[in-house]
């Protein structure tokens, strides 16, 4: 029909985001066309290189072209020593894996994920685990959110 658009579909960017912690990270996944962040799995190990093992397997499967890191604040903005060691995983991220890594604020969400599940019931409450997965869907859901803005 003459006068109809051909819409030509933009493709989709995964996205994976992590929660950064010294004993877990928690992982979400979402992308550039639904903007839609999903809890997907908790990295619960102290070890390094079996934090980047799990950490190659998830963009193995996910081919993400971006991956967000939580970055810790206090209330007030100010760093602490947390914001240091977010940062220095996520130049690890970055110099591994060949990624653009960016970041996103991540203060309350561990609050706000705890709240989540609790709204959720015992079950859902139980273990840190999912707290770390709901908080870095959080983390990515509020990038997602505010590339949209700009």
């Amino acid at each position: 029909m003459s006068g109809d658009l051909a819409l030509s579909p933009t493709p989709a960017v995964a996205i994976l985001a992590f929660d950064f912690g010294t004993s877990r990270i928690g992982v979400a996944v979402g992308n550039t066309l639904v903007r839609v962040a999903h809890p997907l799995t908790t990295i619960d190990a102290k070890r390094s290189e079996t934090r980047f093992r799990a950490i190659a397997d998830l963009i193995d499967e996910w081919r993400p072209g971006i991956l967000v890191v939580g970055l810790p604040r206090h209330a007030d903005g100010a760093p602490h020593v947390m914001t240091g060691r977010a940062r220095r995983f996520a130049r690890q991220l970055q110099g591994r894996f060949r990624l653009p890594v960016e970041f996103s604020d991540e203060r309350w969400t561990t609050e706000l994920a705890q709240a989540q599940l609790d709204v959720r019931g015992p079950r859902a409450a139980m273990g840190r685990g999912m707290r770390d997965q709901v908080a870095a869907q959080l983390i990515l859901q509020s990038w997602l959110d505010e590339a949209r803005r700009s």
